[in-house]
This record gives C-alpha cells, structure tokens and sequence, in this order.
C-alpha cells in the first residue's frame, strides 16, 4: 500500500437494503440510541456487548422504547439480512423455523440469534436518513451546503434523484453531516461527558472502528483493492493521521474524525459512477414511434463482488429477458418502465422498482431487498427475503418470501399471491441466494404505516382467479415444478378449471363434427380466443415475445 492518496467512501449497500423508506420511530433518535449504547455497554454479561441478542433487544425496544415486537423483530430481521453469513446458514435458519410448531418455539429460536451490537446501533442511527424533515419540505433541500450542491444526474437527467436509498450524494453528505454522531454513538460511556458528548481528550476503540467499516471503505491511491475502514486506519504509515496510538491501543477522536472527514470523497461503485461512466448495455431495443430512449447501464466490468449494480430505465412497449452473469449479486433498479415484460433470471441481490407502470416482472431469486415505490397496475413474481412497498396502486405480487411483506405509505388495492412460476435454474439460484421454500409469509402482510386502520389496503388474491404463470425460454437447468408447491385451496381451483377442460374436450369430441364442421368450429374458437387477447392486453404480450432479431433463447444473453 501507498500512503500517499487514501480515499474512503460511503457503501451503497447499508443504504439502499439497511435504511427502510419509511420514517423511523421516533426512539431511534439520537438521545434514546446513545442511551441504549450506554445501557448494553454497562450490561456486557447479559448477552448485550459485543454481541446483542433478540431477547435483549427486544427488552430493551419493547420495553424501554415502547415498540411494537413485531416492529422490534422487523428492523432486528433486516439487519441480519445484511450480514455475512453463507447460503447454507441462511437456509438452516430456513429448516429450524419451518420445524417450529408455535410462536413460543419460534420465539426460543429467535433468542439464539445475535447481531453486532455497535454495528447494530450505526445501523438503528441510519434510519434517519428517511426522516421527513419540516426544514425539508419547506425550502427542499437537506441543510445545503457548497459540498453536495452538485446534484446526482436523475435517470431522466432532469431532475436529482429522490429516493435517498440509491442516491449516493445522500448517502456521503448523510455520513458526512453526522459523522461526529456516529462516532460519539461508538464510544465507551467512560469517554462521554455526563451529556453524552465527547471532549477534546476522548479515545476512540479499536472496536468503534471496526463497527464503522460497516458503513465506510477506502482504497490506497486507486490501486484497486478495496480495505474495510479499519484495516486503513490501523495501518502503520497511517497513525500519525488517523490519530492511532499503539500504547493506548486507541485513536484521539479529534484526528480521527479530521482524517475521515479529510478522505471521504465519491463511492466509484456508486449509483451515479455506473450512470455517469458505468457500461451502457444494449438489452432493450428502441420501439418504433417512440422518443423514449431505453438506458441501461452496469459497473460489473470494474466493480468487485457486493459492489455490482444494473440501472435500466425507460424501457417501452417491450420484452426484455435476460439470465447473464451481469446480473448475478447485483444491487438492481428498474426505474421508469412502461407496459413491457421484464425477465431478470438470475439470482439477484437486491432489487428497486420505482416509477414504473403497466408492466410485469419476472425476478430471479432477490438475496436481501425488494422495494417498489410509485408504481402502478405492475406485477411482480420473485422469490425474496423482504418485500416491501410503498405509494403502489393496483399492483399484484405473486411471492416466496421467508419475512412478512412490509406495506409503508401510500399504498391503494395491493393484491398477493402465492409464487406462480418456475424456471429451469430457479432451485439452483434460489441455494445459491439460501432462500428455501418454507417458512412462506407471502400471505400474511404486516401494515408498518397504519395510515388509517383500514384493512382495505391490501387483499389477498381469491384461488378463483388464480392462474399458473409460464417462461416462455428455453434454459438449462432442473427445475420443472413450482418450488414448494401451490396452497391448497389455489391447487383445488386448478384442478377444477383443468376438469373443465377435459369436460369441454370431450363434448366436443362426442360431437362427431365432419372436417368441414370442424374447420369452421377452430376458425370460431380462434377468433374469439383472439378477441380475448385484445380485450386482456395479452396480444401485446405475445406479439413481444418475437425480439427483433433473435428467437425465444434472448434469455441466455
């Protein structure tokens, strides 16, 4: 390493799957979270410090924080997500939940569970970042300053992008604005004044350091390799900087903070780094009669492993299928979509749809997030740890998930559903992201802003209008059923439509039609099937699914 040119920046990923869109409870404030760093600081035996277990977070937000359990459970759930834990753990926590018989076995599970507590608690902090601020909303901007006055180029170039999860303009000037916060939120209680504030003299640990790489990395003069934050911090050349003391085993709070101010600058693997000079892909075609111009954008060509992302936006009036190692374990956003079929078949790490309408969507395994905001008539069939949406009308989401669909602000006449489909790949994607069939919460929503107590906001999809949906590409792969199988009660009513079928085909056959009586009889069955195509919308469908130069294996591109 070379130490002359040390640049760190905010991870994206924290971000836009940690910081849930919704504002926080007011008890994740500043005062109550500094409370809860002294109070597990002073508890380290009780499975508090270093490491926090459910039972003691759910004490202390149940208790201490007045917080509904299941909300406690939601952001506790959320962070583990995030955590580095192989596929296989992923899906033994899957087996052990699914054996359970009761919500009091579930629960004993649960109190095995541990977190990283200082991570924990930078975590619970970033929540602010959807905060609805009144200063906010009356000037609108986030206290301006010369620093973040260059706005994030916007999909659309028109205008800075709104949705603070994705944009990393948000996500440096967040860190940067309250990095003494975040630092003070690490500290030993010993090194606080009786306010909760440092002094000149605080002493940062090595341990504080080690939670903030949850949120900050760096690289040496751009030599490619990437460092968690404290690895730089602690490196030998870099002591007298960042203010590390080899007798004290600690850094000066002050130096710290200056160096890390100092160094922070642009995350290159960022939202607006993949816009700005990211790989433009020619996924999508430009469909006659539009001026709509279908971006696609990626940085997996530079970017390592839990840094890939995929933009696309104003795709129009089309089919886009596509299982490509682009896609694998890449943070994905959909923005901006219009009346086209949308096929992502790979496993996935997290996925935003935003500003869409009219339009279907085919996920392949989503590993942590996925997020719909504003969105309207779209349908969404994936498999995903969390769900969660926001300002939707009218969307339907036919879902495998091991979490309750979170359903925030502004949500009119959501429909689930159970997961519908299958594609040759999907089991071997579905180990690879450790999602499994079971526990399956798609039907069971949890309303987590109860805009009104009305119920209303949701329903879940009657079996009568229940169809199997079909991928129409040929791929390779295993699977040939729907993973888990179908609910009961949506099982019977294909069953009695497929006797309907039978019924039909054999009144017809015991019609004994001549050839000419049968010509004329399939030419009327056709036109009224093609009737029906219009009439749903599904000719558009179909007509799509002919690309312009390639036949139905586009899926493997």
């Amino acid at each position: 390493m070379d130490q002359s040119g040390v640049l760190l920046w905010v991870k994206a990923e924290p971000f836009i799957v940690g910081a849930l869109q919704v504002p926080p409870p007011s008890k994740f404030s500043l005062h109550y979270l500094r409370k809860i760093s002294t109070y597990v600081r002073t508890r380290a035996t009780e499975r508090a410090y270093p490491r926090l277990y459910w039972s003691t977070w759910r004490h202390i937000a149940c208790g201490k924080l007045q917080l509904a359990k299941d909300l406690a459970w939601l952001y506790f759930e959320i962070f583990d997500s995030l955590a580095v834990k192989t596929p296989e753990e992923r899906l033994e926590w899957s087996e052990i939940l699914s054996n359970c018989v009761s919500e009091d076995e579930v629960e004993k599970q649960r109190n095995q569970l541990s977190v990283d507590t200082l991570q924990f608690l930078l975590f619970l902090y970033i929540q602010q970042l959807n905060k609805v601020s009144l200063r906010t909303s009356l000037i609108g901007e986030e206290w301006p300053s010369p620093r973040n006055r260059s706005q994030s180029p916007d999909l659309t170039e028109k205008s800075s992008c709104h949705n603070k999860n994705w944009n990393d303009y948000s996500h440096q000037a967040f860190v940067y604005d309250h990095l003494s916060d975040l630092l003070e939120l690490l500290l030993d209680p010993e090194q606080l004044t009786a306010s909760f504030h440092s002094t000149h003299s605080s002493l940062v640990s090595r341990e504080a350091i080690v939670a903030l790489s949850f949120l900050i990395e760096g690289t040496v003069s751009r030599a490619g390799k990437i460092y968690p934050l404290h690895e730089l911090a602690l490196w030998q050349p870099l002591h007298a900087e960042s203010g590390f003391s080899k007798i004290s085993k600690t850094f000066s709070f002050y130096k710290l903070e200056a160096w890390l101010r100092a160094c922070l600058t642009g995350n290159p693997f960022g939202t607006s780094a993949c816009l700005k000079s990211g790989k433009k892909l020619a996924w999508a075609h430009q469909v006659e009669g539009t001026t709509k111009r279908a971006k696609i954008a990626c940085n997996t060509h530079v970017a390592p492993r839990m840094h890939r992302m995929v933009v696309m936006s104003q795709v129009y009036k089309q089919t886009l299928a596509k299982s490509s190692d682009t896609l694998v374990g890449a943070h994905v956003k959909i923005h901006r979509c219009n009346e086209s079929f949308i096929y992502l078949l790979s496993p996935l790490r997290s996925v935003t749809i935003e500003k869409c309408r009219n339009s279907t969507f085919v996920l392949g395994p989503v590993q942590t997030a996925l997020h719909l905001h504003s969105c309207d008539n779209i349908k969404v069939i994936a498999v995903c740890r969390h769900l969660s949406i926001s300002s939707t009308t009218g969307c339907v989401f036919h879902i495998l998930t091991p979490t309750r669909p979170l359903i925030l602000s502004g949500n009119q006449t959501a429909t689930f559903a159970p997961f519908h489909t299958h594609y040759p790949m999907l089991e071997d994607h579905m180990a690879r992201t450790g999602l499994a069939t079971v526990p399956n919460y798609w039907d069971k929503p949890m309303i987590v802003c109860r805009e009104n107590s009305d119920t209303s906001v949701f329903r879940l999809l009657p079996p009568c209008e229940f169809y199997i949906f079909i991928i129409p590409f040929e791929m390779e792969g295993d699977t040939t059923e729907i993973p888990g199988g179908l609910p009961s009660a949506y099982q019977k009513a294909l069953g009695q439509r497929e006797q309907k079928i039978q019924i039909w085909q054999k009144i017809v056959k015991e019609a004994h039609l001549t050839k000419d009586q049968r010509k004329q009889f399939q030419v009327l069955v056709e036109n009224k099937f093609y009737e029906w195509l219009i009439h749903t919308g599904h000719r558009q469908q179909l007509d799509s699914l002919v690309p312009p130069a390639a036949g139905s294996k586009q899926a493997a591109g």
